[in-house]
């Protein structure tokens, strides 16, 4: 692997003129974009996203923009990660399903906020890199493993939360079916290489209720495990 995709340290990362100023200005752009939670935006704050960056991308890491990572996937627009994040509504007792580790910055965001996050990617390379990255971190609450996403983690079942990184046409009943009562999932819908919806589903009992909150455009999630990488 080559040296610009090495994970770089936390301490690399503190180093970095500039690095605090961009997060402020960050969480000011969050703020005035109507992220409230004050968890959210403490989690964003600490967690460096340019960690989860390649050498030629970290000086857009505070930029509200997706940028690409490893394996032809991309890490999401802080806002879409605020949002995300906050439509869960986590606590600290929360168990969590993330479907799509990528780059692991989520993953850390995650982790912030709730008692332990279970984690699957297809991409064995992508949960190597994240699992790096958040060790360099001390975050010890996740769990990655390498898997299809659309199996979800039917052993760890059920979760409090759920969040789906990777649209997909529908929503999977084989995730819902591994969201507790009261339990909510995000994720986003629609097809690849267009505007998707974000979808928050609610679940009490065996009723599932769906609101839309946003346009997105996200990966495709695609079935099984990535014959390579």
């Amino acid at each position: 692997m080559s040296k610009d995709n090495d994970p770089v340290t936390a301490e690399d990362f503190w180093s970095e003129p500039g690095s605090r100023e961009d997060r402020a200005a960050l969480i000011m752009y969050l703020r005035s974009n109507r992220i409230r939670n004050a968890g959210v935006l403490r989690a964003i704050e600490q967690v460096p996203r340019r960690l989860f960056l390649s050498s030629q991308f970290r000086l857009n890491a505070y930029q509200d923009r997706a940028l690409p990572i490893e394996c032809g996937q991309t890490i999401s627009a802080p806002y879409v990660v605020a949002l995300m994040t906050e439509t869960l509504e986590l606590a600290d007792h929360h168990r969590v399903l993330e479907v799509g580790t990528g780059s692991g910055y989520q993953t850390a965001i995650l982790a912030q906020l709730a008692a332990q996050v279970f984690s699957v990617d297809r991409f064995r390379t992508l949960v190597d890199l994240a699992s790096q990255r958040l060790d360099s971190l001390h975050i010890d609450n996740v769990i990655i493993e390498a898997g299809d996403g659309y199996k979800g983690w039917p052993s760890k079942a059920p979760f409090d939360r759920i969040m789906i990184t990777a649209a997909a046409p529908e929503i999977p009943d084989t995730l819902t079916e591994q969201l507790a009562d009261n339990g909510i999932l995000v994720m986003p819908v629609g097809p690849a290489g267009a505007v998707q919806k974000l979808i928050k589903v609610v679940r009490s009992g065996g009723r599932f209720v769906t609101t839309e909150l946003a346009d997105v455009r996200f990966v495709p999630m695609i079935p099984g495990m990535a014959e390579h990488l």
